[in-house]
């Protein structure tokens, strides 16, 4: 059944049920629930120390760690999202049902990745490295909002085919 065929009160849905099905039985799902909490843990304790050392000068080594420690957690939810991507819609990247998430998350590696660049190359200061963190912090903050958002959805999308006035996509 293609993705248009497979509506729920008019709205296209996010998974086809053979998608869905791949979604529920990869180990890739299981890696992914998994990781993203524990990377928005990192996120928020580096938050922390680079705000601590942006208003105080104080703790910059530990601020630089931490950037470091969630830039490689970044690499691999996207790592291990890409191949969750392809075993459930074919694809590495881009897949429909996550376009725009993924144009966005394109936004977020490179803030991270030019951080570990300038970081490495001394291109800026430290006051500029913590306020590059800071912008790539920001981004990063957007984008789980849209995955969270897009989650949420599948869920609402997964109850209301289990309502029973909405078996045929007819709204009671």
């Amino acid at each position: 059944m293609g993705r248009h065929q497979s509506e729920v009160q008019g709205k296209v849905a996010l998974y086809t049920p053979e998608e869905r099905l791949r979604r529920d039985t990869t180990v890739w799902t299981l890696i992914q629930g998994i990781l993203a909490p524990l990377q928005f843990i990192v996120f928020l304790v580096s938050a922390v120390l680079v705000l601590r050392y942006l208003t105080s000068g104080e703790g910059y080594e530990a601020a630089t760690l931490s950037v470091v420690v969630k830039t490689l957690f970044l690499y691999a939810i996207m790592i291990t999202g890409s191949i969750w991507e392809k075993v459930v819609f074919g694809r590495y990247l881009f897949a429909p049902a996550f376009y725009w998430e993924d144009v966005f998350s394109m936004l977020v590696i490179g803030l991270h990745t030019a951080y570990l660049a300038a970081l490495l190359q001394g291109w800026l200061d430290a006051r500029g490295l913590m306020l590059l963190a800071l912008a790539a912090y920001l981004s990063y903050v957007i984008n789980a909002g849209q995955f969270i958002l897009k989650l949420r959805a599948a869920r609402l999308q997964q109850a209301d085919e289990h309502r029973p006035d909405t078996k045929l996509g007819v709204a009671a």
